[in-house]
């Protein structure tokens, strides 16, 4: 598994937009994305932590070397 880098939750909501997925709402602190059944929740945080943002690939069905093509 390649090493993810740190992001902004922002910059993991834009990453999300390019494989299809819509912002549905934003509430507080947190992105709510939706793409057909499949959803994801993003904190709008200035770090996301490692371990939520591969809790967030899983939630959206993504893989890590996935992710990290659509970032580039």
């Amino acid at each position: 598994m390649p090493k993810l880098p740190v992001l902004s939750g922002a910059e993991v909501v834009k990453a999300l937009e390019q494989f299809g997925f819509e912002l549905v709402r934003h509430r507080g602190s947190h992105a709510i994305l939706r793409k057909g059944g499949t959803g994801a929740v993003v904190p709008m945080h200035r770090e996301v932590k490692l371990g939520t943002l591969n809790g967030i690939l899983r939630q959206a069905q993504i893989s890590a070397d996935d992710f990290l093509k659509a970032l580039d």
